[in-house]
């Protein structure tokens, strides 16, 4: 569904991705992993147009989507749940998740598919997001990104500040994405989750590439091998 080739992405004179090259196959989930810095943000906004690359491709669906803008690309059925949700606080709940349906509205995912997707999402329907908990912003941001009816999603850092009980609501998502076909690329600090819940892992390690696998292939110590650097048996 979406190929890299080559990326190089710079903010100035400061070079954060560096020959970034991976592909992920519909109906797939893929974890990107790596320390802080590494790239893992920097690639998503490449990937949504929010961040164009000084070298390289992207591809998807077959098509050069390197230069469009990220409403195009919304338009095309690719969307993005940020690190730190990103809400607009004085609108409500309800409200942030139609933004998502301004480009890109989607008989798929009205929204009540939606809330009876998320029904975390319907009982802060009327609540502004200034209000709302990290687990409920969360699956506020959510379904603003369903509501552009994607093919392919994006999550950045969905467990970030949350607690344990909420990252399981978040994971069960997560799930139920993977259930009805979706596919995902997932930025993840904690390893065992994202292992868990993805086929596919790519670590980064300042700004490189330094472990591609199946995740039924990797065990958890090849990638904390890739993560810091050190030798392991996949390195």
């Amino acid at each position: 569904m979406i190929e890299v080739d080559a990326l190089d992405v710079h903010y100035g004179d400061f070079q954060a991705l560096f020959g970034v090259s991976l592909s992920l196959a519909r109906g797939r989930a893929l974890a990107l992993a790596g320390a802080n810095g590494a790239g893992k943000t920097t690639l998503l906004r490449a990937l949504m147009g929010a961040h164009l690359p000084s070298a390289g491709t992207v591809r998807y669906e077959g098509a050069d989507v390197t230069a469009l803008p990220p409403h195009d690309r919304v338009r095309r059925g690719i969307a993005m749940v940020p690190e730190g949700r990103r809400l607009f606080p004085s609108l409500t709940a309800e409200e942030n998740i139609k933004v998502g349906a301004v480009r890109a509205a989607s008989p798929d995912w009205p929204l009540a598919r939606i809330y009876d997707f998320l029904p975390l999402a319907a009982t802060v329907r009327d609540r502004r997001a200034s209000a709302l908990s990290g687990g409920e912003r969360q699956a506020v941001a959510i379904a603003r990104a369903l509501a552009s009816g994607p093919r392919l999603l994006l999550l950045d850092e969905i467990s970030l500040g949350l607690a344990p009980g909420v990252v399981e609501q978040v994971y069960e998502v997560v799930r139920g994405l993977r259930e009805s076909g979706a596919t995902l690329l997932i930025v993840e600090q904690d390893l065992d989750r994202a292992l868990g819940a993805c086929d596919d892992v790519v670590c980064l390690l300042e700004g490189r590439v330094a472990l591609t696998s199946e995740t039924a292939a990797a065990s958890r110590e090849d990638v904390v091998a890739a993560y810091f650097g050190t030798e392991g048996p996949h390195s």
